[in-house]
């Protein structure tokens, strides 16, 4: 989704936009865009396929002792090679090795591009013709030195576990509903062989919220020793569950993350009916996550309509309820700037 970061031209939001809208047949883009942070070289640096090879086919490791499924395609001799050393059939070098060979065919062609197209701002030069690898560009050092860099590997982890867990369950993710757990703080889904829990709500809607407090805009982290530490926050308050109510309270469509002070500060929202304008701020970012597919699009387009308009009418129904439950609005004062 284009409007993703051209609203908001910034490194963070050309990286944000190749985990979240990037296309997904196999799940080597997370486990590059994970072995790329983990590396955390300097700008220009040259990054050799075999130093590359060992992070990224490690990641595809632990991923795949928990979800067998990590791409689209019947079969794949890397991945067969991957299982062969997780059951310890061949050693560290040879995994590297087949990794060095097979790994990379497509991934970094296809790393950059979202919608079809390369992003603007490209966070590596591919030199493996040239020089055997690919080489770091001065905005993939400015991206981690940013202060929301602490939230990126959470935010790839939880793509990636909502992309590989509607792979698993081998079905139209139109048939997935994703579910809440308020106490865990986490999504899950309830399928005939039990519960299986995806990711932490946290990790999943911080990506779409850029690192952003939903109302005031304030810089917030999912990172649990933060002292910036988001809380998950109900848009239509939660005191809405005990009357009649057009929405589903704890419909992901309306759970967004807030800092503590618009939350349970003394100015903060508690049971008051967030304004119109911020209604708008909601409807656009569902509209992010109705742009990516996986089981969150499928879940807020199954709570809120099947189109953009019914999604924006079914809003407003709610609102104008809540309105006339709650009667009073609230807006907290801007302590950042707007990034959608």
């Amino acid at each position: 989704m284009t409007t993703f970061f051209e609203n908001d031209p910034s490194l963070q939001s050309y990286w944000r936009s190749i985990i979240l809208y990037g296309r997904n047949v196999a799940s080597y883009k997370f486990a590059l865009a994970k072995a790329l942070i983990d590396l955390n070289k300097k700008p220009n640096d040259l990054i050799k396929l075999e130093d590359l090879a060992d992070p990224f086919s490690n990641h595809l490791c632990d991923h795949l002792k928990l979800n067998d499924k990590q791409i689209t395609s019947p079969n794949s001799e890397l991945l067969n090679t991957l299982r062969k050393f997780n059951n310890g059939e061949i050693d560290v070098g040879k995994k590297n090795e087949i990794t060095k060979k097979l790994g990379f065919n497509n991934v970094i062609d296809a790393f950059h591009e979202v919608n079809g197209k390369p992003i603007p701002e490209l966070f590596y030069i591919d030199e493996r013709k040239e020089n055997g690898g690919i080489r770091l560009t001065n905005n993939f050092y400015k991206l981690l030195q940013l202060q929301e860099s602490e939230n990126f590997l959470s935010e790839v982890e939880s793509r990636w576990r909502l992309v590989e867990t509607a792979w698993k369950l081998g079905i139209s993710v139109k048939l997935l509903q994703v579910k809440y757990d308020e106490k865990k703080e986490i999504f899950f889904i309830d399928t005939s062989n039990g519960r299986i829990d995806v990711t932490s709500s946290k990790n999943a809607l911080n990506g779409y919220q850029k690192s952003k407090c939903f109302f005031c805009f304030d810089y917030i982290s999912i990172i649990k020793k933060s002292d910036f530490l988001s809380d998950v926050d109900h848009f239509f308050p939660n005191v809405l569950k005990d009357k009649e109510f057009p929405g589903y309270i704890d419909g992901i469509y309306n759970l967004v993350l807030s800092c503590k002070s618009c939350n349970r500060g003394e100015d903060g929202k508690f049971a008051k009916l967030p304004s119109i304008k911020l209604l708008e701020r909601l409807n656009k970012r569902n509209e992010y996550f109705c742009s990516s597919h996986h089981p969150l699009r499928e879940t807020i387009i199954a709570q809120t309509g099947n189109t953009t308009e019914q999604r924006r009418s079914f809003l407003q129904k709610c609102f104008n309820e809540a309105k006339d439950k709650l009667i009073h609005t609230w807006e907290p004062e801007p302590k950042g700037i707007s990034s959608f």
